[in-house]
């Protein structure tokens, strides 16, 4: 679930970097991303990444500064970009898009109040993936030669899917509605400054005594992105009522409760709309010259905040070249 309900039932473990080498995983392209801009322009003077013209692209300097860390651990990472949102996330949406409301009018007083702390704070909760912050950042991955996945609908689901056929070894997301889309094994944290944390949907099964579909069910009475909970029932509430009554259906009997939309939410973690035939190439070779006009030349980011980046990302792949040799 997108809440953080399920980390209470979830088998998480650390994981080291050193331990993934030679992974592939299936990154959440909107929710890293966002984290990355978030944190950016939170820390990030804003005449950094803002163009001549007033368009903030600081998303670029989150991939370069965020890329290092995978391709350094000779991990590769392919950035799965959300298609269209299904009609049962409007209302998540809606909730979204007004506290982002609300934090602009909060960011506007702080302003005028001259509270920096405040406004720094506030200016990173606003941000949202404008179509240029997507638009530009695919055409840096392009220059980077790193790999891209469309997926019809929710970002998410085509990765968990990767992850369960078998096409990559994680899925990459800090959202828990990873294991309910049946990612076998899903890195959080990817983010952080330090080691990702992995989370493991066979154990977790095990642990709690539960089917894919059970958990499913549980997630559902706790809430979703795309459904409201059951008030009352909470996580350890869920796995009990599943557990004893077999399924959703059986909890709504015995309880006289229901979930607007449950067949229709069960059925969309269960069999979400995804891409099966997805193919890319993992010999990442960028071309760091044109990426670094693309970044600094073209849209106007310093220098100063992505050269150490790019001098990473260059020093990761010569490396990987060199190894593929001996």
């Amino acid at each position: 679930m997108g809440n953080a309900d399920l980390r209470d039932l979830a088998a998480i473990e650390d994981v080291a970097y050193d331990d993934l080498e030679g992974s592939v995983v299936a990154v959440d392209a909107h929710n890293w991303l966002y984290r990355y801009l978030t944190t950016t322009v939170k820390f990030t003077r804003d005449s950094a990444y803002t163009t001549a013209d007033g368009e903030e692209v600081a998303n670029l300097i989150g991939v370069v500064q965020g890329l290092p860390k995978f391709l350094e651990h000779d991990v590769t990472p392919v950035f799965v970009f959300d298609g269209g949102v299904t009609d049962l996330k409007e209302a998540e949406v809606e909730k979204r898009r007004e506290q982002r409301e609300q934090y602009e009018k909060e960011l506007e007083a702080a302003r005028e109040e001259g509270d920096a702390a405040r406004v720094a704070t506030l200016d990173s909760r606003t941000q949202r993936l404008t179509d240029t912050i997507i638009e530009t950042t695919r055409g840096l991955l392009e220059r980077l030669d790193v790999p891209v996945v469309d997926a019809p609908a929710e970002g998410e689901a085509q990765a968990a899917r990767m992850a369960r056929s078998g096409v990559v070894d994680y899925a990459g997301t800090e959202d828990y509605d990873a294991l309910l889309f049946g990612s076998p094994l899903t890195l959080r944290g990817l983010t952080a400054s330090g080691d990702p944390e992995c989370m493991d949907l066979d154990a977790t099964l095990a642990d709690h005594g539960l089917t894919w579909e059970q958990l499913v069910d549980v997630g559902i009475l706790c809430g979703t992105d795309f459904n409201e909970g059951v008030t009352g029932i909470g996580p350890k509430t869920a796995v009990k009522a599943i557990t004893e009554h077999g399924d959703i259906w059986g909890v709504f009997e015995a309880r006289g409760v229901a979930v607007e939309n449950a067949d229709r939410v069960r059925d969309l973690f269960l069999n979400p709309p995804v891409n099966e035939d997805v193919t890319f190439d993992t010999d990442i070779d960028p071309d760091l010259s044109a990426a670094r006009e693309y970044v600094v030349g073209e849209w106007g980011v310093a220098g100063d905040e992505v050269e150490r980046g790019f001098e990473r990302i260059e020093d990761a792949t010569v490396q990987a070249g060199l190894d593929r040799w001996t």
